[in-house]
């Protein structure tokens, strides 16, 4: 059924606020222009009102840390199946964007800017050219959707298109008015579905997780081979899908720039740092009373959003990042943990297992 919140001043006689509506349905979209968070912490905006050269104009574009576009519409005054439909349809326009048409996307959006430039401030890492536009989402923006729009969305999320919807409720509040947001569906469902969908023709899974481990004054990749343990935070896109691993599933890990460098299994969930533990000689101890080699977001260890989470990896087959295996045509995205369905991850794990001989081993 329709998402419909509800909300009430504190009060001991607590006071329902009045549903009402912006002045205008332009006003969500310059406020969205205005503050992107709106939308989400974790995208950049790079375009509004763009031209699809067939009669259509994309309300705002985003790009995710991982280069891959996001495409969002405004239901404005169209039928909530008409703009799904639409969305759809430019969605195969955005698809085949290279990478030269999106940073005109971006010069238009900001001009004198440089797409590159501010997608390495914005997201502290570099624009990897070969993985823009690897994959896009639909984001649907909307007051209300019908029964029947809904159940098309959710129809097409599990058959891993990456489409949602966000649903914004606009209330009054004295002579102010309030606004509030939630997801149709889970959006780390729908990023997932995104980074795991191949550019072109797909394959069933192989059982095989990929996983990208960030490397910085933030985390250790020695700290993470001699403690057994990947990690990811700084916000749900980093570190959320790290809740893809389940005990006994076997990662390759790469460090973005570098290669790929270890190979072992999960021995359980992702945890936040505040309850991850790891073995030491003198026994049990917070993992942030003994990790020494990196930050590991330690600021926001009591932010459930923003706190880096861990989940303990024993080890097969290791080598130092100075010895990162990287060959021209491997798997590579920055998503924390995806489940590629491209055959380059197929052949790229062909690749590592000679490689990395030890990968079915374990280490005790």
């Amino acid at each position: 059924m329709p998402i419909r919140n509800a909300l009430w001043k504190v009060a001991e006689q607590p006071v329902p606020l009045v549903e009402s509506t912006l002045v205008t349905e332009r006003l969500l979209e310059d406020m969205i222009l205005a503050a992107p968070k709106i939308l989400s912490d974790e995208w950049m905006l790079i375009g509004r009102q763009e031209s699809t050269g067939f009669g259509g104009r994309i309300d705002v574009m985003a790009i995710a840390p991982d280069g891959g576009l996001v495409l969002i519409e405004l239901k404005r005054d169209r039928t909530p199946r008409e703009v799904v439909a639409q969305a759809i349809d430019y969605a195969s326009w955005v698809e085949k964007l290279e990478a030269d048409e999106i940073a005109a996307i971006y010069s238009r959006f900001a001009p004198g800017r440089s797409l590159a430039d501010d997608f390495r401030v914005y997201f502290h890492h570099d624009l990897d050219e070969e993985s823009l536009n690897s994959n896009h989402q639909i984001v649907i923006v909307a007051a209300s959707l019908d029964d029947s729009t809904e159940r098309i969305v959710k129809y097409l999320s599990e058959k891993d298109i990456p489409i949602n919807v966000l649903f914004f409720q606009v209330f009054t509040l004295g002579s102010e008015q309030l606004l509030s947001r939630a997801w149709l569906l889970d959006p780390v469902h729908t990023q997932v579905s995104a980074a795991t969908a191949p550019s072109g023709p797909a394959e069933p899974w192989n059982g095989e997780f990929y996983a990208s481990f960030g490397e910085s004054a933030t985390r250790s990749w020695a700290d993470a081979v001699q403690y057994g343990f990947i990690c990811a935070g700084g916000g749900p896109w980093y570190s959320k899908t790290l809740q893809l691993l389940e005990p006994g599933d076997r990662v390759w890990v790469k460090i973005p720039g570098h290669g790929f460098v270890g190979v072992g299994r999960a021995t359980g969930h992702a945890q936040p740092a505040s309850e991850f533990r790891i073995n030491t000689p003198s026994g049990e101890r917070p993992v942030l009373d003994v990790v020494s080699r990196g930050t590991y977001q330690r600021e926001f260890i009591d932010d459930p959003e923003k706190c880096e989470y861990f989940v303990p990896i024993r080890w097969a087959q290791t080598v130092p990042m100075e010895n990162a295996v990287q060959e021209i045509g491997m798997f590579g995205n920055q998503n924390s943990v995806c489940k590629p369905t491209t055959p380059k991850w197929r052949w790229t794990i062909e690749r590592l297992k000679t490689r990395f001989p030890g990968f079915e081993m374990t280490k005790e």
